[in-house]
This record gives C-alpha cells, structure tokens and sequence, in this order.
C-alpha cells in the first residue's frame, strides 16, 4: 500500500476517507492517471469502496459527491469509472451522479473462476475553463 500511497501524493490525487465515530475506515475514494500522454491530462479515472457491511447507508455517494468536488477543484474534465458490468449497484450510484455509459469492454478481467466485462462510465465537468495543449 505503500507505493500506491507514494503514488496517490506524487500525482497530487486526493484519497478521501469515510469513517466510523470509532475511527474504523467505512470507504474511501480516489483518483489517478487515466493514461499517461499529454493528451489526456485533463482525464482521471476514479475508484470507489465500500466495505461490504457499510454498503446502501449513502456512502458511497458522499465519497463520489466530495470526489468529484475535487476534481473540478483540480480542473478536470473526465471522471471515468471501470465498473464490472454486474455490479447494479455501483452502476446505479453512478448513473444517479450524473455518469453515462460509455462502452464496454468484453472478457477484459478474470476472477471468481470467471471472464468479466468491464463497463466504462464518464462524467464530463465543466473544467477547465482555459484548457491547453502545453
């Protein structure tokens, strides 16, 4: 965890944080380097958890809400999430948020003995205002 941390501070990418009174960490957010060109400097791509007991209790629209603050703050322009295609849930929230679907990538990821589609969502902010090329 260490590195992804390291990586998180370097790139100046928010980790935003929900916890219990008790200080237990309940879900947290981010955001990262959606590719690495220039051209796509103004595109972040984001994740989103909730720990499985926390979940439908709306925190993971607050971490959304707070992290697409964040990004506007930063002057982005796309939020884009990579949801797996079954997870309704997640899916939803984004909807609800603003996100649209923006296509799917076929058998892209293997896990619990099986292919899984990966569905990209985006969000466009109205940031930057001045965008460039430099």
């Amino acid at each position: 965890m260490d590195g992804w941390f390291k990586t998180k501070e370097s790139g100046n990418f928010p980790v935003i944080g929900v916890e219990s009174p008790a200080g237990q960490l309940l879900g947290f957010a981010s955001y990262g380097t959606f590719r690495a060109w220039p051209a796509y400097k103004y595109s972040v791509e984001h994740s989103v958890y909730v720990h499985k007991d926390h979940r439908g209790k709306g925190l993971g629209r607050i971490l959304m809400q707070k992290l697409i603050a964040a990004a506007q703050e930063q002057n982005y322009h796309i939020l884009i999430g990579g949801i797996e295609a079954t997870n309704t849930e997640s899916i939803t929230l984004h909807e609800r948020l603003g996100f649209v679907h923006a296509g799917t990538i076929r058998q892209a990821g293997f896990k619990f003995q099986r292919w899984l589609d990966l569905s990209f969502y985006q969000l466009i902010l109205q940031t930057p205002t001045n965008p460039s090329d430099t």
